[in-house]
């Protein structure tokens, strides 16, 4: 049997919605984006938990960021962007959002 086919364009919305809302909350808790573009900062738990307690849709956005394998845990088991992730990120906010340098 043909597998069913991806729908690469509803997943990237949904990425990108993810991503839009993730920006808007961690600037409401005074983040920048750089807390979770640069791989050996992210997001530790305490600040996932505020993340979560502010916003019903947190949960679900950190499930299809981390499912589609756009965030990841890092070695300090903080939240961060992987490569996919910073790279929708600068497309939608530009170069500085995802600038790792």
């Amino acid at each position: 049997m043909t597998p069913p086919p991806i729908d690469t364009f509803g997943m990237q919305r949904s990425l990108r919605q993810c991503l839009s809302n993730m920006a808007a909350l961690l600037y409401r808790q005074g983040h920048v984006l750089e807390t979770v573009t640069v791989p050996h900062r992210g997001l530790d738990p305490a600040t996932l938990e505020r993340l979560e307690a502010d916003s019903r849709e947190w949960s679900a956005c950190q499930r299809i960021l981390e499912s589609s394998e756009a965030a990841t845990f890092n070695d300090q088991r903080r939240f961060v962007l992987t490569g996919l992730g910073r790279e929708l990120l600068f497309d939608m906010f530009g170069e500085g959002a995802a600038d790792c340098a």
